[in-house]
């Protein structure tokens, strides 16, 4: 289960009591709302879906598969239909790979998405041996789905862009001064990556 509200409260106050940088941020634009998904295969595989494509595309895409396969999806279902049908519900040939990838490591037992390693790090080594899902994709699933407290997606424009306006800087800052930043924020990494895209559209940051 992803980090609820209350947690997110609790834990960017832990960080704010020591960083007055933050402690203004939240005055300024207030607490973010949880972004809770669903654990195992289909949350990843709607990520799959949602890449590079409009949120309206994405959804057609899945309302698509949905009516195909059913609504919980099987991975082995998903196996058993061929290109063309995959392609009917706006799978591209590149995609149909990766959804492919998806099924297969979890068809054969060697991803178990229940029981990932409780190390972040050996967790994400896990997740990006899908074909399409990269460190992001699988830092983002770590967070929302699993709500790990520690992760840090310290390569998303959004979350550097934040970090940036928090320092009242006139540009968001590099991946590495981006992931330095973060260290006295841990361990509550996650709860600040999710204020990050809560504030950096805001003007008033």
């Amino acid at each position: 289960m992803g980090l609820t509200t209350a947690t997110i409260r609790s834990h960017l106050d832990e960080i704010a009591c020591g960083d007055p940088l933050v402690a203004a941020a939240i005055d300024r634009v207030g607490y973010p709302e949880e972004r809770i998904r669903p654990t195992g295969y289909r949350t990843l595989l709607r990520t799959i879906v949602g890449q590079q494509v409009s949120v309206a595309a994405a959804a057609s895409v899945w309302q698509k598969l949905e009516t195909e396969l059913g609504e919980d999806m099987p991975a082995g279902d998903l196996l058993a239909r061929d290109f063309d049908t995959l392609r009917g519900c706006g799978l591209s040939r590149q995609k149909q790979g990766y959804a492919r990838s998806l099924c297969e490591l979890v068809v054969s037992e060697e991803l178990d998405l229940e029981n990932l390693p409780a190390d972040d790090e050996e967790a994400i080594a896990q997740l990006v041996r899908i074909k399409g899902i990269g460190r992001w994709s699988a830092e983002i699933y770590l967070l929302f789905a699993e709500g790990r407290p520690d992760i840090w997606p310290a390569g998303d424009l959004a979350v550097q862009a934040a970090c940036g306006k928090l320092l009242g800087l006139d540009e968001r800052t590099s991946e590495k001064e981006t992931r330095a930043l973060a260290e006295n924020w841990r361990p509550y990494r996650g709860a600040m990556a999710i204020f990050t895209w809560h504030a950096y559209a805001d003007p008033a940051l």
